[in-house]
């Protein structure tokens, strides 16, 4: 069995496979203060739950744009699971050529993951989305390079900032409302921040294939909103909730030159 580990600004998502099956998935909340039994004792439990051993897991792999918990996590992974765990950028190269001239800064390993997952299960020319904590924009060329992207904070981020920052609008539900212009606060607030986030993402998508000179190229989306803007809009493609752990278990299989 292995498990891949998704270590995102909010969530660790674990998953577990069994060949190319994803017989299990767990998230734990990411927190830097946590230590590494704690990380360790939570793990354990969602495998005493739905009946897996410890000693099932042959081998761990690791994507993280987390740096502070990977101390603790990667001591959990020792102490509890006894794997030495394959941390993407330190121990492995995730694999995705860069078609981008003139800087040397690199996909976080987040991105090129969920980029690698992406050409791999659907082909190229590709814009891949991964609604997070962030909201980020990944354009593959028809070779399969990168081509280029954009940064968003996510929608999660924009409504608590308002929330914070203007005392009498109270928290929402995130979801798109019926209306534009609503007669309630909460729906007003629902439009703007829902109904208006949903539109930039539309704008970004259409620049995005404008600049990338391809009429025809699919965008796949990945994340926690993922599911709830591909319902509101007819750019969205494809929608991938596992996007991330797929490709982590692709990297493992080259890396160990099983792919």
């Amino acid at each position: 069995m292995l498990m891949a580990i998704d270590v995102g600004n909010t969530n660790m998502v674990f998953g577990l496979f069994r060949g190319e099956d994803l017989v299990g998935s767990f998230r734990l909340k990411t927190d830097a203060i946590r230590t590494s039994d704690e990380i360790g004792l939570l793990a354990w439990d969602y495998f005493q739950r739905f009946g897996w051993r410890a000693e099932e897991v042959e081998d761990v792999i690791i994507a993280s744009v987390v740096p502070q918990v990977m101390y603790s996590l990667t001591s959990a992974i020792i102490k509890y699971f006894g794997r030495k765990p394959i941390i993407v950028d330190d121990d492995v190269d995730p694999g995705l050529p860069y078609e981008v001239s003139g800087s040397d800064e690199r996909l976080g390993p987040d991105r090129a993951v969920a980029d690698i997952a992406a050409i791999a299960k659907y082909g190229t020319p590709l814009i891949v989305l991964d609604f997070g904590t962030a909201t980020t924009v990944d354009a593959i060329s028809k070779d399969g390079g990168y081509l280029g992207g954009c940064i968003t904070a996510g929608v999660r981020v924009s409504a608590e900032a308002l929330f914070q920052k203007a005392a009498l609008l109270p928290r929402v539900e995130l979801t798109k409302p019926a209306t534009v212009l609503g007669c309630t606060a909460v729906g007003q607030i629902q439009a703007g921040v829902v109904t208006g986030y949903i539109g930039a993402i539309e704008y970004l998508i259409r620049e995005a294939k404008r600049e990338m000179g391809y009429p025809e190229v699919k965008v796949v989306a990945t994340g926690g909103l993922a599911r709830m803007v591909a319902d509101n809009t007819d750019l969205i493609d494809v929608v991938d909730s596992r996007l991330i752990l797929d490709g982590l278990r692709l990297i493992y299989l080259r890396d160990k030159g099983q792919a």
